[in-house]
């Protein structure tokens, strides 16, 4: 059996919810599914303060909750599941969930979002939300006037070292190789901020402390020697890897494989499909950013099918 939609979202978090509010609001009774991770990455984030609206912070998990129970009030349809398999080549278009459930759609929002790259030691995980985190502008503000470390060579390890280095008391960047990957500009940017102290050819060998980050051990790739770092906040900024691999053989996707969309738009190269949050935004990936391009591509698909129709 086959069930068809004319709107069909494709993952969850503030980009996915959004579009099923605004979709709902236009009655394309949108069908959602959450996918593997149901809210996203703010999931594992403790305070969210700087989505508006909420002047005294709110949980990452409660602010999903909040925008998942708007967007049924309207009448979205969300399912627990993941896309399996989609084929954009032919219309109304094809997708397969959870390996076995045939769905047709008129029009496809996609919002599976992003995923932090992560060191892989076991601390990282057991101290996330306690300390450790995947983005500098989001939860920086936390550690002000305190020590923090941050992990990363690129142009997005050094802005976020930056935007520390005006909050936090010292920034100690931990560079694994010789030598950075960033710009020329961002570099001299960095290497001139005073309080960011940068250690080359380190590697981060443990984090240290129980119920919050207290400390960090790095070890000296060229002499093997070790040392203590007194922290409060680490921070991983080696890149992100948007979930868009199942899309490769019908959309564009740029070279880290995020999905290229129209400018100032959420429109693919495939009429009707469209894509929203940190799946096709590599430059802001905040929660309200992705918000507001959920908005957009519902907007847009409603558009869309009243132009078609």
């Amino acid at each position: 059996m086959t069930n068809h939609t004319e709107c069909f979202i494709i993952g969850s978090g503030p980009a996915g919810y959004t579009a099923a509010i605004y979709a709902s609001r236009a009655n394309l009774k949108p069908i959602l599914y959450q996918g593997h991770e149901p809210g996203g990455q703010l999931m594992t984030t403790n305070d969210v303060e700087n989505f508006p609206g909420y002047p005294e912070a709110i949980t990452g998990p409660k602010l999903m909750e909040d925008l998942q129970r708007q967007a049924a009030r309207f009448g979205a349809d969300i399912r627990n599941g993941w896309v399996s398999q989609v084929d954009f080549s032919t219309k109304p278009f094809k997708i397969i969930v959870n390996n076995k459930d045939n769905f047709t759609a008129d029009t496809v929002i996609i919002a599976t979002g992003a995923q932090a790259k992560w060191l892989g030691i076991p601390s990282e995980q057991r101290l996330n939300g306690l300390g450790v985190s995947a983005c500098a502008v989001c939860d920086g503000f936390f550690y002000k006037g305190q020590d923090v470390a941050i992990v990363g060579a690129g142009d997005t390890a050094c802005e976020e070292a930056l935007y520390l280095s005006k909050i936090c008391n010292q920034v100690h960047m931990f560079i694994r190789r010789d030598e950075m990957r960033a710009s020329k500009i961002m570099q001299d940017r960095v290497k001139s901020t005073p309080n960011i102290h940068i250690y080359w050819n380190t590697t981060t060998d443990e984090i240290l402390g129980e119920k919050g980050v207290e400390a960090v051990r790095v070890k000296n790739s060229l002499d093997n020697t070790t040392q203590e770092i007194p922290i409060t906040g680490f921070f991983v900024a080696i890149g992100h890897t948007p979930q868009s691999a199942i899309f490769k053989p019908y959309l564009d996707l740029d070279e880290e494989g995020y999905i290229i969309t129209q400018p100032g738009k959420t429109a693919t190269n495939v009429s009707g499909v469209f894509a929203c949050g940190d799946v096709m935004d590599k430059n802001y990936r905040q929660a309200i950013t992705a918000a507001g391009t959920g908005c957009m591509a519902a907007l847009e698909a409603e558009r869309y099918l009243a132009h078609h129709k």
